[in-house]
């Protein structure tokens, strides 16, 4: 049978007589002792919560060994193994400091400590809290409100089976908290998380000073001369110059093919002309002299003629527009070399012959 005894008799008389000189520790021993029976009562009755606040209270109070025993049993029963443990582990450590007088007065509760730690050890839970890699210096680690050291990190703590509360806290950075369960004789590890604090803003950037103009620099030779920088510098002027002339050369070429395909029509119209001269003209009209037309024949020959000058004039045209489209294009800055300049290039072209026999039509000229 277990005596929930406080303090003996004679701690009883000395406080008594203590009380006379610190009427506030008086004060403080008697709420001791009321709340260690409150304790005691709820503990009996099975509130264990109830029971343990109060004697937790009495013993922060008036600490009595007894009064501690209590709390370490009230722990137990109420399933807090680990804070039990600890609680008995300081009573027993109270007992050896203790004169063998002191010690005797206990009677059988520090072996009754002893079997129950060794029988609560087996059954305390164990979680390890660490911080990521990286985590600023100064982060706040707490475990259920209560402030862990950065060698209490990474190592398996005892806690009591249950929910604890962890949260974290960067400088400048918001709170993170995370919650976690654990069963008896559990063993955990986690990993906590942390929230940074935002990136401030960056400040804005004024615009740099506009810079001076500079000078074009001009590269010399060794001999202290200007290079031939002003040369490559013409090249644009040159290849725009050479596009120019070789759009002339494309709009001449049109014109001259123009006047080669008018010049061919009216060629084929004066071949029509030509068949009806040989119907109305000579032999076909029974005249001796084969130059000899009708009327019919007559406007027919006369008509042939004026468009095979028509003609002659289209093929001069068209033929002088393509000689000068290859001037333009073989003069063109940037393209070929030009012609040589020992003779003038002409091309001319007309209609050599028109009459009742046929029309003959020639070009000439020199490259």
């Amino acid at each position: 049978m277990t005596f929930w005894i406080r303090r003996s008799t004679q701690v009883l008389m000395a406080l008594g007589s203590l009380s006379l000189a610190a009427p506030a520790a008086a004060q403080d021993a008697a709420a001791a002792e009321e709340l260690f029976n409150r304790g005691l009562a709820d503990m009996g009755a099975g509130r264990y919560e109830a029971g343990c606040t109060a004697l937790a209270e009495s013993e922060q109070l008036d600490p009595q060994p007894g009064t501690l025993f209590t709390l370490a049993m009230c722990e137990s029963r109420w399933g807090r193994v680990a804070t039990a443990v600890t609680q008995l582990g300081n009573y027993l450590a109270w007992v050896e400091r203790m004169s063998p007088a002191q010690k005797a007065r206990q009677g059988h509760r520090p072996k009754v400590a002893r079997d129950e730690r060794e029988r609560l050890a087996p059954r305390v839970p164990r979680l390890s809290l660490a911080l990521p890699a990286g985590a600023p210096p100064g982060t706040v680690v707490l475990r259920d409100g209560s402030p862990l050291g950065p060698a209490s990190l990474g190592v398996a703590l005892p806690v009591d089976p249950g929910e604890h509360r962890m949260s974290t806290r960067a400088p400048g950075g918001p709170a993170w908290e995370q919650r976690v369960a654990i069963a008896e004789g559990e063993t955990k590890a986690l990993m906590l998380e942390i929230q940074l604090a935002p990136a401030p803003d960056a400040p804005a950037q004024l615009p740099a000073p506009d810079a001076p103009a500079q000078p074009p620099a001009r590269a010399t030779s060794p001999a202290g001369t200007q290079s031939q920088a002003p040369a490559a510098q013409k090249a644009p002027a040159a290849a725009t110059a050479g596009k120019g002339f070789r759009t002339a050369a494309y709009v001449t070429g049109g014109l001259g093919v123009a006047g080669l395909v008018a010049g061919g029509v009216m060629g084929a119209l004066v071949l029509g002309k030509r068949s009806v001269v040989s119907e109305h003209c000579g032999s076909a009209i029974r005249a001796s002299n084969p130059k000899s037309c009708d009327a019919t024949g007559l406007d027919a020959a006369q008509t042939g003629s004026t468009m095979a000058l028509v003609s002659t004039v289209s093929f001069g045209v068209g033929l002088t527009a393509l000689g000068a489209a290859a001037v333009l294009g073989l003069t063109a800055p940037g393209g070929a070399a030009p012609a040589s300049p020992s003779g003038t290039m002409w091309i001319r072209g007309t209609v050599l012959q028109v009459g009742p026999s046929g029309t003959v039509l020639g070009a000439q000229g020199r490259f």
